[in-house]
């Protein structure tokens, strides 16, 4: 499995925001923008407190397991390799919405005297803070999962597979 790129991420979230940012504006000159829900940022930061909950646990796992504690309960590896794949679409997912978020958050910039648009913005900026979140716990649990490298192979503990 492939480790997740922070270019990779990084461009998902300008390319987003930018097309975001276009259509907002020829959005805003056809009609009325839609607005920015009060769901999204929550939504992000519940996702981002999932992956960092699976990222603490499966790491108390793993350590438990590297020092053979008596009553230690193993990590299945098709689960570990679960947990990376959802974090990784978690990760992809959040940088495109955090994007499209943060490109519409920047043309509301312009519209900060009307209070509507304001809260819009403010909105808009918290979905953007809790896309980094997600990104972050998604970056942190595929860290948790990763194989050894080749000249830790040597360790007798066991490690996780993903």
């Amino acid at each position: 499995m492939k480790q997740l790129r922070i270019r990779v991420l990084a461009g998902v979230f300008v390319v987003a925001g930018v097309l975001s940012w276009a259509g907002a504006r020829l959005w805003n000159s056809i009609g009325t923008l839609p607005g920015v829900p009060l769901a999204a940022p929550v939504v992000l930061a519940l996702i981002a407190v999932v992956l960092l909950a699976t990222a603490l646990s499966l790491r108390a796992r793993f350590k438990a397991q590297r020092e053979r504690r008596p009553g230690a309960k193993g990590v299945d590896p098709l689960m570990a390799a679960r947990a990376v794949v959802f974090g990784q679409a978690s990760a992809l997912v959040a940088a495109l919405v955090a994007g499209m978020y943060g490109g519409t958050g920047v043309f509301l910039l312009e519209l900060l005297d009307i209070p509507a648009r304001r809260d819009q913005a403010l909105y808009a900026g918290f979905s953007v803070l809790a896309g980094i979140a997600v990104i972050a716990s998604a970056l942190f649990l595929e860290r948790v999962c990763k194989l050894p490298e080749e000249d830790d192979q040597n360790h007798t503990g066991a490690e996780p597979v993903a």
